[in-house]
């Protein structure tokens, strides 16, 4: 995985220098990057040399004179240039493994590599954490980290992960303690392994390691229909056990699925901290319905205007609470349409894993100016579904109009429109 350019960033250094997609950085000052990591350490200079492989093949060497803390601009296919660090682990409820074939390619990768944790949230187990990237980590002092912990228990976690390496994880973690490397865990519940007594020696456990653990998620595990092994879901009676014994830890939150499983209401922006795992599906209901009440509404619109949210089955109650706010505005319809999961079975239920077929199945009949979509059913970067369809295609197949929310379900975007019919 080299140092490959896949775009650069208008009106920067590198552009400037008409670096484009397909040229390969290769070296800083004479030092070949292993990942963005290196990266950003070697540019911290104002006067650096760097040394591109254009796309024709030709080698070239460039002497730039910049800011101390200057960006060069450009944007990398990956955040790793060396090898990501496979996993190790083979857990009894892993994603990957309940995929059909056919999707995207980087849809099979099982990475576990700290550095992607570090660089872009990804979690990791520890299981494949080695001396030499635990040095790496203590003398940069990177951090934070996001753990997948699931369990303290050491013989249920080697029986969940099915690695022998899984029972260090106290080990490790108070490893991240002692050199004062803060990291975020996360507890993938699954009925019959890790809930009730089990969760609560594991947030026990996690309550000891002080000020260096910032928050603990709880998310309950995703089963599709391809999944060969039984594995039980989370049931209303299993989410509102999790939800009692997560309410006596402190900074420890249960995703929404838990509140929309057991009936209960979306709890206030206080029970979410800094919403330090939004990306989890913990508080992001209740950041779409707060920000929302921060907007200013037109109070009419001069051209009629329907427009219809595509969401996710899991988004719906928050979605609803949006659409009785926009109805007050005169000449404007509102309508939610959830879009269910064919695809992956009805247990799927959000908006990261919707398929182009299921969009289009679900919104044949709906008679709406804009049909309202989150980018997070978009491969970053791209139009296209998980499953290689685009979203041109799909307009081309529904003939209907598509507005793309770009910070996944930003509703100002969406207000931002209404304000264009006055």
């Amino acid at each position: 995985m080299p140092a490959k350019i896949s775009g650069v960033i208008e009106d920067s250094i590198a552009q400037e220098l008409e670096l484009t997609e397909g040229d390969e950085l290769l070296s800083i000052d004479g030092v070949t990057p292993q990942d963005m990591i290196d990266y950003n350490y070697l540019c911290k200079n104002e006067l650096i040399t760097i040394e591109i492989k254009k796309i024709n093949g030709e080698i070239e060497e460039i002497e730039l004179e910049k800011d101390y803390d200057e960006d060069l601009g450009i944007i990398f296919e990956s955040a790793v240039f060396d090898r990501v660090k496979p996993c190790l682990n083979n857990c009894i409820f892993c994603f990957v493994a309940q995929q059909p074939k056919g999707l995207r390619d980087t849809l099979y990768i099982k990475d576990d590599d700290y550095r992607l944790s570090y660089l872009q949230g990804t979690y990791i187990t520890t299981t494949n954490l080695t001396e030499k990237d635990k040095e790496r980590i203590s003398r940069l002092h990177l951090g934070p980290f996001y753990i997948s912990v699931h369990t303290t228990n050491p013989d249920l976690r080697i029986q969940m992960l099915r690695n022998p390496n899984a029972g260090k994880i106290m080990d490790n973690l108070n490893w991240f303690k002692d050199n004062e490397i803060p990291f975020h865990a996360q507890i993938v519940l699954c009925p019959g392994y890790n809930d009730d007594a089990e969760l609560e020696r594991t947030l026990k456990d996690l309550s000891t390691l002080d000020d260096f653990l910032l928050s603990v998620a709880i998310v309950p595990v995703g089963i599709t229909q391809f999944r060969e092994q039984e594995l039980k879901t989370v049931d209303e009676n299993v989410a509102k056990r999790t939800i009692e014994i997560a309410s006596k830890y402190k900074k420890v939150c249960c995703s929404d699925e838990f509140f929309l499983l057991a009936g209960a209401d979306i709890p206030k922006a206080e029970y979410y901290g800094n919403f330090s795992q939004l990306d989890d599906g913990v508080g992001s209901l209740r950041t779409i319905m707060d920000d929302f009440d921060e907007l200013e509404l037109p109070k009419t619109l001069k051209t009629p205007l329907k427009i219809s949210f595509a969401c996710s089955v899991a988004a719906k109650s928050a979605f609803d609470y949006i659409a009785d706010g926009l109805k007050k505005v005169k000449n404007l319809e509102v309508s939610v349409n959830p879009v269910k999961s064919t695809y992956w079975g009805k247990n799927i239920t959000v908006a990261g894993l919707i398929t182009s077929e299921d969009l289009i199945n679900s919104i044949e009949n709906i008679n709406a100016d804009y049909i309202v979509v989150p980018s997070i059913m978009l491969k970053p970067y791209s139009d296209l579904f998980l499953d290689g369809c685009s979203m041109a295609e799909v307009e081309k197949k529904t003939k209907k109009k598509f507005f793309i929310c770009e910070n996944n379900y930003s509703i100002s975007e969406v207000v931002d429109l209404l304000w264009e019919y006055c």
